[in-house]
């Protein structure tokens, strides 16, 4: 971090105004700072909060942050989980209380917020082409001598526009890449093939701006990925880092320094720990980075499907942790209902809400969302669908479970933590 401004730590947070920025906070908290809010410890549901409001559970993201701890060390793996999912530097201090190494970036504005806040290693899953964003970088890495930044390089082209970056900014020390595996033909970044590969890490050998330092990938973007595809993929990374090494490609990691071996979505981190775990014996030790993020909160929807413990159920399970809360505006028909939270509220890219409670507006009892269902949203609206019989009117709430973790935290600024009596304990704060 440059010596002359301060590091801002995630207390500092505490200080910022309750005002309009934030949705769904209490209109009489207003002029409050968040910390002081935090400290009254309101009810969600019957200390002023308006309808909207984002909620997360408090014990859900406790377990979710222990369980992925246990997991990587079970498995041998380091981990730097990708915080584009949350960009909340609460969230990433708790992560690197429980063990991670560092948090993953996709783009340079990650980056600078990991900074602002103090994160001391950054793995960007991302070529870094951008010659002003390069010279922040340069300057981030000459003033702090133990900040560590790793990105992907995955083209010569890529190769020799940082190190022309670089340059122009006089870096003193070199920026660590690793060469991206690409997942296949069709697949999304990345080298296609070993020759590509080899043709990167050469590049990069000849530009003294860069040091190569490892392999990478995704593996979630294999095509019509199954546990065979994705595992086959993964042989070919670990391989790659084998001949490289056999190559003496990494020459330039100090003594005693890891080769990086990366990958791991959220989606197939047992196929990862699975064949990390045959990494043949190296020159050098091995550093097997995984980089899963959307644990912290999981899902109701898409995760829940594709989690690995779904697989291997006896590793544990991981527990969704956002409920969307939303109030009946209008029940004009026996069938049909209208709810204040739409698009601009609920992740909707990849799954509809899914109703699971009712709050009842008049005397504050809890149920179950029996014969509820939300068919289609729009901007501020949900349209549900309610079947014969189904309890609801105007003035209940509906509690709403969530598909997509990465487009849920995009939607709210500052969401309340929440335990299970609906005590708010804190509020999480974004930066998107």
């Amino acid at each position: 971090m440059a010596a002359d401004r301060p590091v801002a730590g995630p207390a500092g947070l505490a200080d910022e105004r309750v005002d309009h920025r934030f949705k769904a906070l209490p209109p009489d908290a207003e002029g409050l700072t968040v910390g002081a809010l935090a400290a009254e410890r309101r009810n969600l549901f019957t200390g002023g909060f308006t309808t909207p409001v984002l909620a997360l559970s408090a014990e859900s993201v406790e377990h979710n942050l222990a369980l992925l701890e246990t997991y990587a060390q079970r498995h041998g793996l380091v981990f730097a989980p990708h915080g584009k999912t949350s960009m909340s530097p609460q969230l990433f201090a708790r992560q690197l209380e429980h063990g991670a190494w560092g948090i993953t970036a996709a783009v340079p504005h990650q980056a600078r917020v990991y900074r602002a806040y103090g994160i001391q290693r950054i793995f960007l899953a991302n070529e870094l082409v951008d010659a002003a964003a390069l010279r922040w970088l340069a300057g981030e890495l000459d003033a702090d001598p133990d900040f560590r930044f790793v990105c992907y390089v995955d083209s010569v082209r890529g190769v020799e526009l940082m190190d022309e970056a670089l340059r122009a900014a006089r870096a003193s020390r070199p920026v660590d890449v690793v060469v991206e595996l690409g997942a296949g033909e069709g697949a999304r970044t990345g080298a296609r093939t070993e020759a590509d590969c080899a043709a990167v890490a050469e590049a990069v050998a000849a530009a003294g701006s860069l040091r190569l330092v490892g392999v990478a990938g995704y593996e979630g973007e294999v095509p019509e990925a199954s546990g065979e595809r994705v595992r086959d993929w993964l042989r070919r990374l670990v391989a790659l880092a084998a001949a490289f090494d056999a190559q003496g490609r990494f020459a330039a990691l100090d003594a005693g320094e890891p080769i990086m071996i990366s990958a791991g979505g959220s989606a197939w981190f047992d196929a990862v720990a699975d064949v990390f775990a045959e990494i043949p014996e190296l020159s050098r030790p091995v550093c097997k980075l995984l980089r899963s993020g959307a644990y912290v909160s999981h899902d109701d929807g898409h995760y829940r499907h594709l989690t690995p413990f779904n697989r291997v159920p006896e590793e544990g399970a991981l527990q969704p942790a956002f409920r969307l809360w939303a109030q009946v505006v209008s029940r004009p028909t026996a069938e049909q209902a209208f709810l204040n939270a739409g698009k601009r509220d609920a992740a909707y890219d990849l799954d509809l809400p899914e109703a699971q409670v009712v709050r009842s507006g008049r005397d504050g009892s809890v149920r179950a969302a029996s014969g509820v269902e939300v068919t289609k949203l729009s901007d501020q609206h949900a349209w549900v669908e309610t079947a014969e019989g189904a309890e609801l009117e105007v003035g209940d709430w509906v509690g709403m479970g969530l598909s997509h973790p990465c487009t849920s935290f995009d939607k709210w600024q500052l969401i309340p933590l929440v335990q299970a009596d609906g005590t708010v304990t804190d509020y999480i704060r974004t930066f998107f």
